[in-house]
């Protein structure tokens, strides 16, 4: 079945949308904190609404979670907090493109902790694509304007959040593969439904006592930038929901590769809506993830 190319390409899209929304927001209205939150709680009301009422209209009521589908949706769910939290701060360090690419380090650490956690075997091809798309971030790490050996740039902020970012993502994704794992043989739509809005639940719970405990009024905040945030939240169901129907279908090391075509849109985002540059060092970076994808196809 090839289901998941296309959904996982639609995820992609998604979430290029909602990176492009969330970079506005922490620009000029919230914090990183505050950028993330809004996702979560412009998303979380729909996300519910829906699953109840395929419930109703299914006759199908929800299935048995147990302590372990609990434990891996609370990794997956501090994990992806804390992952965008980087990503939204990258922002600020580094143009659109730049900073999607660099977040684009998920996808080796994804194969690495699916196949120590998970078992997931990754092929030779799908290794070289890997690693293809590992050495198109080490191109990246070095800004524009600075001198000296690129590996002293892994170690600047931009670097710093990137690569922590990728860490972060690539334990949500093996986490909310393995929450889903735990539901059987249940339609995979139906799987990642009760996933996701078991998920996002949780993340809006856990964002709301952080905020009200270290951001003082910025929950106001992101209520009084409604007008936008909830254009996060519907692009960040969109992407969720095929992002976790993605990862019941297939290995979640393949699904984070073939999202590299994030990449391309990131690119189009940060010339056309940003106005923003991209230097030719960039430009050699972005090609190398496009060979990568291609590789990932001779994977599969």
């Amino acid at each position: 079945m090839l289901t998941w190319i296309p959904v996982t390409i639609a995820a992609a899209t998604f979430q290029t949308f909602r990176f492009m929304l969330q970079k506005v927001l922490s620009a000029v209205t919230l914090s990183p904190g505050g950028a993330t939150f809004a996702r979560f709680a412009y998303s979380a009301p729909f996300i519910l609404s829906g699953l109840a009422v395929y419930l109703y209209a299914s006759g199908q009521s929800l299935p048995h979670l147990s302590g372990q589908f609990w434990g891996f949706a609370l990794i997956g769910s501090v994990s992806q907090i804390l992952a965008t939290i980087c990503v939204v701060s990258l922002f600020k360090q580094r143009n659109f493109a730049v900073g999607i690419t660099f977040k684009k380090t998920e996808v080796i650490q994804t194969a690495i902790v699916g196949l120590v956690v998970l078992g997931d075997a990754i092929s030779a091809w799908g290794w070289v694509a890997i690693l293809l798309g590992l050495s198109a971030v080490l191109v990246l790490s070095k800004p524009p304007d600075a001198t000296g050996a690129w590996w002293s740039h892994l170690t600047n902020t931009a670097s710093k959040l990137g690569l922590g970012a990728g860490v972060l993502f690539a334990f949500s994704a093996v986490s909310y593969r393995g929450a889903s794992l735990q539901l059987g043989d249940l339609a995979p739509v139906f799987r990642a439904a009760v996933t996701l809005a078991s998920v996002v639940s949780l993340q809006t719970l856990l964002m709301v006592i952080w905020l009200a405990w270290r951001e003082k009024g910025e929950i106001t905040r992101v209520w009084q930038a409604r007008r936008v945030a909830i254009w996060v939240g519907l692009t960040s169901l969109g992407g969720s929901f095929c992002w976790f129907w993605a990862f019941t279908l297939q290995n979640a090391a393949y699904v984070k590769a073939l999202g590299q075509v994030e990449l391309l849109l990131s690119i189009l985002a940060s010339l056309l809506f940003f106005k923003e540059k991209i230097s030719r060092r960039e430009v050699v970076g972005m090609g190398l993830l496009v060979l990568s994808i291609l590789a990932l196809g001779l994977a599969l």
